[in-house]
């Protein structure tokens, strides 16, 4: 067998409380078809990054696909930074904000094709204390959302829409933020402190709208107040929103401090409260497949 021929599926069994054969043996049928040897890889939440990594040494795939959520894209993606190892994302998670950034087709023939594909981009990885983030981190009133959402035991939609209101109500914002970066210090007061690489939160409001995946580059955004007015904006694609609301720096590496410490959050998943945070970005390190209309707005109007 041509070893450099091959593809690995890694999929979390239960991300999404969804069965997931019928991608199992989608991804299979496809791989058999175009003639690539296939490999499945299950992740049980124990030594799972060593367990990708031997895989990885023994097979050398040319493209993982995954079907999961973003903690199980981001798992792979540490494995494969920097490498030509192409990812594919199926998204099958409870959190799918890549797949969301990504406006990846709700359709599974849909997403293996792109999966699958020869339309590919290499992205930027961004770090936050040292720990991977593959769209948006936060501090402040979403990370709460996120914390109580994850406490409350209902998913999807409707469990952040009744965290909302009480999250609103009981939050301890605005929060006091200290920013260095090579340009300079600078102190603001607000609600929500986001690190973007991408443009949309999983949710899919549009925080971040002139954000690139590939612009050596990630973005500060304090959003200084609860503007019911301006948040309705971040429904579009390319919100024109007010310096009045929102401050938004452009760094390729930033130190954050608070006077006390903030809920915080990467990529859907709640970490905890901290009170520094410090942000770096990796140029250009994660290949992945994406659809064409993606590849053709991130090529155009570079930094």
């Amino acid at each position: 067998m041509n070893s450099e021929n091959y593809v690995l599926l890694v999929v979390n069994p239960i991300s999404g409380d969804s069965d997931k054969s019928p991608i199992i043996t989608s991804v299979k049928e496809e791989a058999k078809s175009r003639k690539i040897n296939f490999k499945l890889y299950e992740t049980s939440g124990k030594k799972d990054k060593e367990a990708i990594e031997s895989i990885i040494k023994e097979i050398k795939p040319s493209r993982i696909l995954v079907a999961g959520g973003d903690g199980t894209i981001s798992l792979v993606a540490e494995c494969i930074l920097g490498t030509d190892i192409c990812l594919g994302i199926i998204p099958a998670g409870s959190a799918n904000g890549m797949a969301v950034n990504f406006n990846l087709p709700q359709t599974l023939p849909e997403q293996i094709e792109i999966a699958l594909s020869d339309c590919t981009m290499k992205l930027d990885a961004l770090f936050i204390n040292g720990k991977i983030c593959l769209h948006i981190a936060d501090l402040g009133i979403n990370a709460e959302l996120i914390r109580n959402y994850e406490d409350s035991g209902i998913r999807g939609k409707m469990g952040y829409f009744l965290q909302s209101i009480p999250t609103l109500f009981n939050s301890d914002s605005p929060f006091h933020f200290s920013v260095e970066t090579e340009e300079g210090t600078f102190e603001e007061t607000g609600i929500l402190l986001a690190i973007a690489n991408a443009n949309k939160f999983g949710t899919g409001a549009t925080i971040n709208p002139n954000g690139k995946m590939n612009d050596g580059k990630f973005e500060i955004l304090i959003f200084k107040s609860l503007d019911f007015i301006e948040i309705f904006k971040t429904i579009n694609d390319k919100p024109e929103m007010s310096d009045d609301f929102v401050r938004v720096v452009s760094t390729n590496k930033a130190k954050i401090n608070s006077i006390k410490k903030i809920p915080f959050q990467i990529d859907g998943e709640f970490l905890g409260e901290i009170d520094q945070a410090t942000a770096t970005i990796e140029k250009k390190s994660l290949l992945m497949a994406l659809p064409e209309m993606f590849c053709k707005l991130h090529t155009q109007n570079l930094h």
